[in-house]
């Protein structure tokens, strides 16, 4: 199984999108809140390529994107091999 990594806010809808998709996977994942320290903000961001928005998915250390790129990949056929491992 895939090692997921998912950055959030407690509010933001996209984020609570983007963990139903993967729960609805049985995927376990990580969650990292970056509402209450801007280091981890500036962290994600580093990792995300400037990407500042949340949410950042991360499969295996590999940047998927926000929650539209997320669904876009599953969509494609390409979420479900990834989450294997």
């Amino acid at each position: 199984m895939a090692t997921v990594e998912i950055y959030t806010t407690p509010t933001c809808p996209f984020c609570h999108a983007a963990k139903r998709l993967l729960a609805s996977k049985g995927t376990a994942y990580t969650e990292i809140d970056v509402s209450r320290d801007p280091a981890i903000r500036t962290a994600m961001t580093q990792r995300a390529n400037g990407r500042r928005t949340v949410p950042q998915v991360f499969i295996d250390g590999h940047h998927i994107g926000g929650s539209d790129d997320l669904h876009a990949l599953d969509a494609k056929g390409g979420l479900d091999p990834m989450l294997a491992g």
